[in-house]
């Protein structure tokens, strides 16, 4: 007689309380087996799965055996397992559709509601930044001065030293060199010590901060967007009127960049 599947025949526990979610027991307890197998990087022997999922020792081998068929989980030697490539396949499908600009769009604006004030999504392109996306209303008392694909130097926008501080001594003084600190207002930064002094407390509290260097009135604030490899792809930042920026906006912006980057794959204690 043909094998029949596990994963496909098994009988359903579904909730019998309204409203709340149906839970097909052998997915439930199928996830539960590959978030095992996640946590260890060598291979799982099959007592050590069933133990940790309180699973019966049968039980946890019928539904390894169908997740091998699946590819979801690879049978390495007699009674080892780990996860298989059938999910690497799918975790590329999925990050090749995440587009940075997608994925924070609607953050963004919610960022927009709770500040009232103009929220940018940046990256950098060369020595400057370039502004993708823009959540901003006419409540925001500020005219949008960089349209969206809009330019700005790094060492002027909080976005750009952001990026400038994730580069090395030896490329920071290039970009230096490069440019030589060209200011537009007399707060812009134009020396290279003073400029890795800022850099410096980027690094050490995480954000940054733009005190009128790009334009006078203008004040901003930026943390960093991370991928799931750990690097820094763009920057989220809140522009306001100087008078209007508030520091208490700073812890909800790290956790809106932060929403974000775990959108993108990011472990944020990382």
């Amino acid at each position: 007689m043909p094998r029949t599947s596990t994963l496909s025949s098994a009988p359903a526990s579904v909730s019998a309380v309204s409203g709340s979610p149906i839970t097909i027991q052998v997915l439930e307890r199928a996830m539960r087996l590959l978030d095992v197998l996640a946590r260890h990087s060598d291979p799982v022997p099959l007592k050590d799965l069933a133990a940790t999922t309180g699973l019966h020792t049968s039980t946890t081998h019928r539904i390894l055996n169908d997740l091998v068929v699946g590819r979801y989980v690879e049978r390495v030697d007699s009674g080892l397992y780990q996860l298989g490539m059938r999910l690497l396949e799918l975790g590329s499908l999925v990050k090749g559709r995440l587009n940075v600009r997608e994925v924070a769009i609607e953050p963004m604006r919610e960022l927009h509601k709770i500040t009232g004030q103009t929220v940018n999504l940046s990256l950098q392109q060369g020595d400057e930044i370039v502004y993708i996306e823009r959540a901003w209303s006419e409540r925001s008392g500020m005219q949008v001065v960089r349209a969206i694909g809009g330019r700005a130097p790094l060492h002027l926008t909080s976005t750009g030293k952001l990026f400038l501080s994730v580069s090395d001594p030896r490329q920071v003084r290039a970009y230096a060199m490069r440019t030589g600190l060209a200011g537009t207002t007399r707060n812009s930064i134009t020396q290279t010590e003073q400029l890795e002094r800022d850099l410096a407390l980027v690094r050490r509290h995480g954000y940054s901060r733009d005190n009128e260097e790009l334009e006078m009135g203008v004040r901003c604030i930026a943390a960093g967007v991370y991928d799931d490899t750990g690097k820094l792809q763009a920057g989220l930042s809140i522009s306001a009127p100087a008078e209007r920026m508030r520091d208490e906006w700073i812890p909800i912006l790290l956790r809106t960049a932060a929403q974000i980057s775990e959108a993108l794959g990011y472990e944020v204690d990382h």
